[in-house]
């Protein structure tokens, strides 16, 4: 089994190579003798020769590991986390901000928070201002923001003071 395949494998073919080539220079200008040649890693084929049957596991897999598996990859389904991938829905930009506050009271009908972000900082603000007129608690998050009132807003949206944290892209 070799983890992270599309960077072990080239570097297994590049040993060999690199190896000689610094012994070469060495032999060639008098630092070792000739033998010091015969003492190396090994060259890709006879890793190959050595590990007939190997299972390649890579996020990215190169060319070389599809090739090697005949086009049979599989993907893994359930993370290491326990996490799936979470199921995407693209909405209309029209109606984005009216489907975020349906959406909103679905989540706090269940006593859940939500996390909602923004391209700009400008944007949190609006946003929350908008949520605060139509009956939301809720607070948002940016860099304009010291460390000590971050940490207040975060213990407060775990205590359930607020339901619904914006923020910019970095904030969040």
């Amino acid at each position: 089994m070799i983890d992270e395949s599309h960077v072990t494998v080239p570097q297994i073919g590049g040993m060999y190579r690199g190896d000689r080539a610094r012994k070469e220079t060495l032999v060639e200008y008098g630092f070792r003798l000739p033998s010091a040649l015969d003492n190396r890693p090994m060259k890709f084929e006879e890793f190959e020769a050595l590990a007939p049957q190997t299972i390649y596991v890579s996020a990215t897999p190169g060319a070389y590991e599809l090739d090697k598996s005949g086009g049979e990859v599989v993907d893994q389904v359930v993370r290491p986390t326990g996490l799936l991938d979470p199921i995407i829905e693209v909405r209309p930009v029209a109606t984005q901000v009216d489907d975020l506050l349906s959406e909103i009271r679905l989540r706090t009908a269940i006593n859940e928070r939500v996390l909602v972000t923004t391209l700009t900082k400008r944007m949190a603000e609006d946003l929350t201002e908008y949520l605060e007129e139509h009956g939301e608690r809720v607070r948002y998050l940016h860099s304009d923001i010291d460390t000590v009132e971050r940490m207040e807003i975060i213990r407060d949206l775990r205590l359930g003071e607020f339901d619904v944290l914006g923020g910019d892209q970095p904030a969040a």
